[in-house]
């Protein structure tokens, strides 16, 4: 199976240490994996122009690192969204990354996805849940796994462990 992560932090802290320790279990599970940092890639949010539904033939009208993305996006069979929570939120990176591939809507193979999220604070996670749900039964993608980390559990052994294990038992 082809893994697509789109690690959405700007950081290299918590999230990429998620992101990471499923993409170790993925592949000890013989599963092909690519981590993309949409969070450190230049990409403007949609416009609502409609040009990929009427003259771009599914080809967003802006020129940006989405045409790194939008690849990886038709050819995975499952997408993994990590992201930091801002403000109750996935970070604004993974956010546009996510707005913008409505130019294609339903990924050409992908029927799994998963969602990593990291916070300091106890518990923001509802918002960004809730958002992945739903995006995935709009899809009519199936909901792999869902794993967050607050404060402490952040970076923890017994975090990477469950994140490894949920990968690996794909």
């Amino acid at each position: 199976m082809k893994i697509t992560i789109f690690n959405g932090s700007p950081r290299k802290e918590n999230t990429l240490a998620m992101a990471t320790a499923f993409a170790e279990g993925a592949k000890a599970a013989g599963h092909e994996v690519e981590i993309l940092h949409v969070g450190r890639m230049k990409i403007a949010g949609c416009l609502g122009c409609e040009y990929c539904h009427t003259k771009g033939e599914g080809k967003c009208i802006q020129k940006d690192d989405m045409e790194k993305v939008i690849p990886a996006y038709l050819e995975s069979d499952m997408i993994v969204f990590a992201s930091p929570i801002y403000y109750f939120d996935m970070t604004a990176q993974l956010s546009a990354a996510i707005q913008r591939m409505y130019c294609i809507g339903k990924p050409a193979k992908a029927a799994k996805a998963a969602l990593l999220l990291s916070a300091m604070s106890p518990n923001p996670f509802g918002g960004a849940i809730a958002t992945f749900k739903d995006l995935c039964a709009f899809l009519g993608i199936e909901v792999a796994g869902i794993v967050t980390a607050a404060g402490d559990e952040n970076k923890s052994e017994a975090k990477m462990k469950e994140i490894f294990e949920l990968a690996k038992a794909l």
